[in-house]
């Protein structure tokens, strides 16, 4: 089993609801920034990085994903009836996967900088690490409200608290999901089994991140590729 991640799951099957009007008939994962699908965006990144294998999974209008991925090295898991939530989706589409680690992305934020998975690989060690998660330091997180997700330690090691925000970006080995008995459950519930023996780890992200979590932060995410490189 390589101990390198060489898949990626992309977690396309949420409902979106923060995006009011925009997602009352699309997908969010399809709703444009700058011209361009916030999947695309992220596959702009996956393919960069050279990650061999692609998963995508969907529900919600889920052949709208089917038909924009056609014809792509996309594979697609798709959730019926019920969707399966970030941990039970991830676990479903493991044959898909393969063994191994892999990595996981959101598809709704935008990156300005280094290559966010690239950055995960760069720090992975699978000697002491279940998880590697991405981490923003608040100020590079445009358009984020509230809290951070994690602090960081010395060490690389997380530990719940509001500082840095998790970027929708991981590294993490799979074994795990087996001893969760729920069919539909979060990723959190993995963090939480690994963080108390010392297997979860953050790295901090150099560049800059924007979640498109609301209409409003698509403005922000074309301000923020608009910026010229400093």
């Amino acid at each position: 089993m390589c101990d390198n991640p060489t898949a990626v799951m992309l977690f396309a099957a949420g409902f979106g609801t923060r995006m009011g009007a925009l997602t009352a008939t699309q997908p969010k994962p399809l709703v444009q920034v700058a011209g361009t699908a916030l999947i695309d965006h992220t596959l702009s990144w996956v393919r960069q990085a050279h990650i061999e294998k692609i998963v995508v999974n969907t529900h919600y209008r889920s052949a709208q994903m089917a038909d924009h991925l056609a014809g792509s090295d996309a594979l697609i898991s798709h959730e019926s009836p019920d969707i399966l939530e970030t941990g039970g989706g991830l676990r479903a589409a493991l044959p898909l996967l393969g063994g191994g680690p892999v990595f996981t992305s959101n598809t709704d934020a935008i990156w300005k900088g280094p290559n966010p998975f690239e950055t995960l690989l760069d720090a992975w060690n699978p000697d002491i690490m279940d998880a590697l998660l991405l981490c923003v330091p608040p100020e590079s997180a445009l358009g984020h409200k509230g809290h951070g997700d994690f602090l960081i330690g010395d060490d690389g090691r997380l530990t719940r608290g509001p500082d840095v925000v998790f970027g929708g970006v991981q590294i993490i080995k799979t074994s795990g999901l087996a001893t969760i008995p729920h069919k539909a459950f979060s990723l959190n519930e993995l963090w939480n089994m690994l963080q108390p023996k010392g297997k979860l780890f953050g790295v901090a992200y150099s560049g800059q991140w924007c979640d498109v979590g609301s209409p409003q932060g698509i403005e922000v995410a074309e301000t923020l590729l608009d910026k010229n490189d400093v």
